[in-house]
């Protein structure tokens, strides 16, 4: 443990780039995690997974980049436009953080199908809650409606400056609306409607094909070396087949 009231995890298998090796910095979970402490986490680039605050912290790999939208300077791509013009018959209602039998229904059918692999296949309603809530008065839940139907739910965190999408999960039979796509971009006009600066991301990694879709909000900004930098295009381009195998 540092003197700053952190944990170092033991050395873990990294969940993202095969064959690494894994550590992550956790805050005390004694700690009593209230909105001005989570504030500041999260503008170093940490993490929550339900109430616990994260960071990686590999002595050997800095691939995990925290990301952040500055909403005010978005520009939606083509396809991007092309999708949220789809999903204007779409609803939006906020919700307390309370998962519902439609709730677990739903993100049972996305875990099945987006991640067969997962850790959270077998999971129970209680489990998936502790998961995908924060601290008290700072989660929202988000249902996605097409006039009845449930078709996904977006977990978001609100922030005095910032809101972090923490998690969404949606009907894969939906899969030609690009609902994953849509709730981001709602997520960054609810942002502008509040008055805050950014949406958070979560992490971006360079080498998880997963996460590409991340950088897809322009522009993007980067938690890198203690301070927040813009992301140019040509930094988070892939590497191409011919330098990779060089």
């Amino acid at each position: 443990m540092t003197e700053s009231g952190l944990y170092l995890s033991a050395p873990h298998d990294c969940p993202y780039i095969p064959g690494q090796t894994a550590m992550t910095l956790v805050v005390d979970p004694r700690t009593q995690v209230e909105r001005p402490l989570f504030e500041l986490s999260m503008r170093y680039g940490f993490r929550r997974s339900g109430e616990m605050i994260y960071r990686p912290h590999c002595p050997s790999c800095s691939q995990c980049e925290s990301v952040r939208v500055p909403v005010n300077d978005f520009i939606p791509s083509r396809s991007q436009k092309r999708t949220w013009r789809r999903n204007q018959d779409l609803c939006v209602e906020r919700c307390p953080p309370v998962f519902t039998d439609e709730h677990f229904e739903l993100y049972l059918r996305y875990q099945t199908i987006r991640h067969p692999d997962g850790p959270m296949i077998n999971s129970d309603p209680e489990q998936c809650l502790n998961f995908l809530k924060g601290p008290a008065d700072i989660t929202s839940f988000y249902e996605v409606r097409l006039q009845n139907t449930l078709v996904a739910v977006a977990v978001v965190d609100r922030l005095s400056d910032a809101l972090s999408g923490v998690y969404t999960f949606y009907d894969p039979t939906f899969s030609r609306r690009s609902i994953g796509v849509f709730a981001i971009l709602w997520e960054i006009e609810q942002t502008k409607r509040l008055g805050c600066q950014w949406l958070y991301l979560g992490y971006w990694i360079k080498q998880c094909s997963k996460m590409a879709y991340k950088i897809n909000f322009r522009p993007v900004e980067h938690f890198r070396d203690g301070d927040w930098r813009r992301l140019s295009p040509l930094s988070a381009s892939l590497p191409s087949p011919r330098n990779a195998a060089s």
